[in-house]
Order: structure tokens, then C-alpha cells, then sequence
């Protein structure tokens, strides 16, 4: 995880479009997005498509005909998911990907989201990665990520250590509010001892610091036959 992305001069740049989109009625919100995305669009013949796998993120595909082929994805970010996404970074590494060709193209922001290309293919179920010849796919994809130079020459630093410190930070307020977590889960104290003996153990490895994706959840890869697969940015990349 690297505290400092560098986008090429010759990714092209992503507009900020002034729009907020309510998650509970969508239409009206991805319409104005569309009309500046997609002039031709005729707003009455503009179909949307909500997709219900994402666990914080609402995901919505906005297209004209009878066929899902052009298809512009909305992303409407989750309540409060700022604490724990740094949105910058987020924009930063979907530019880098797209730039080296593992991502699709983004093709704007907006207050609460991002829009960007659908990828045609599968999502893939846990079913699907266990087959050899997909999984070795998804090895050489991350392999990739993982080969992209994206700090400008920079000697990348890990900043994990100090997200970790963030996420604990947020979650003690959860302990206190849910009794549940109190019963299944090890305690922040515990789990602090935890985070020490994994800081002492991996600092010391010097392990190249890389970008990476890290929301690599089944349904965040994409398979196409022809093309093979895709760890769909952002999903899209989270920030490394």
C-alpha cells in the first residue's frame, strides 16, 4: 500500500460533474449525469439497471435500446464510506490502471460518485475461480498491477500501518453499539495485539511495496472469453 500515486501527463483527465445522486431515487440524479455524458441520449429512452451485489457501494448501468451495449456504470458511494476511502486516491489509481490498460475508462466524478465503462462478461463466482484456467488468468492479471511503476521514480512507503490505525480508530465506536460485535468478534484490545505482532513480522520482510487492488471480492473480477479476465476497477481499484 503506497502513500503516493503518480498519474502519467498522458492519462487523459476526468471531469467533476456537480451532481449528487440520491441512492433511494437514483433517476433523476443519473439523468443529469447522462446529459452530460451522453448528449444524444434521449432522457425518456434512457434505461437504468441496478446492481445488487455490492455490499457498500450502489452500482447502476445506464443505457438506450434493447441491449446493454454502450453502458455507462454510476457508482454512488456508500454512506460514510469516506472514512475509510481516500476518494482522491481512488480517482488517482483508476487513472493509473486505465493508463496501463487494466481498467475501464473514467469518465467523470460527481459529489457522491464516479461514472464509468462497462465491461462486457461474467462476474465470477468462487465457483468459477477455482477452475485452472481462470485462476491462472487472474494470477497473471494482478501480476500487472503489481509490475506498474506508479510513483514517479519516488521509492514507495507503505502506508498500511497507518490506515490500519485509522480503521480501529473508527471501529470502537461499533463495539459499543453492537452488541453482536462484542459477541463474535475479539476485542479492539485484542485485535490491536494482533495488528502490533503483524507490524513486527511483515516490517521486517522488505517486501516491495506495489499497487494492488484490494477489494479483489469474486464478483469485482470480470470474464470475457475473448479478452480473459479483469479485476473491474473500482468495483474499480481501491487506492493502494
Amino acid at each position: 500500500m503506497a502513500n503516493y500515486i503518480h498519474v502519467p501527463d498522458e492519462a487523459p483527465a476526468v471531469p467533476k460533474i456537480e451532481v449528487t445522486v440520491d441512492e433511494n431515487d437514483y433517476r433523476p440524479g443519473a439523468l443529469r449525469l447522462m446529459k452530460e455524458l451522453k448528449p444524444n441520449w434521449k432522457p425518456s429512452e434512457i434505461k437504468m439497471k441496478f446492481f445488487t451485489d455490492g455490499i457498500t457501494n450502489k452500482l447502476l448501468g445506464c443505457y438506450v435500446g434493447a441491449v446493454m451495449q454502450d453502458v455507462v456504470l454510476v457508482r454512488i458511494y456508500g454512506n460514510k464510506t469516506e472514512l475509510l476511502v481516500d476518494r482522491e486516491n481512488e480517482v488517482k489509481s483508476f487513472r493509473v490502471l486505465h493508463a496501463h490498460r487494466c481498467a475501464p475508462s473514467l469518465y467523470c466524478t460527481f459529489n457522491n460518485g464516479l461514472c464509468y465503462e462497462f465491461l462486457q462478461g461474467t462476474a465470477l463466482e468462487p465457483e468459477h475461480i477455482r477452475s485452472q484456467p481462470v485462476f491462472r488468468l487472474i494470477a497473471r492479471q494482478l501480476a500487472r498491477y503489481h509490475a506498474i511503476h506508479a510513483h514517479n521514480g519516488w521509492v514507495p512507503r507503505s502506508d498500511l500501518w497507518l490506515k490500519m490505525g485509522k480503521y480501529f480508530a473508527l471501529i470502537s465506536k461499533c463495539f459499543k453499539e453492537h452488541d453482536r460485535l462484542s459477541l463474535e468478534v475479539p476485542s479492539p484490545q485484542h485485535l490491536r495485539k494482533e495488528l502490533v505482532w503483524l507490524q513486527q513480522i511483515l516490517s521486517v520482510l522488505d517486501s516491495p511495496v506495489v499497487l494492488c487492488h484490494n477489494d479483489l471480492l469474486c464478483k469485482n473480477i470480470i470474464y470475457n472469453q475473448r479478452e480473459g479476465v479483469t479485476a473491474e476497477a473500482l468495483a474499480a481499484p481501491a487506492p493502494p
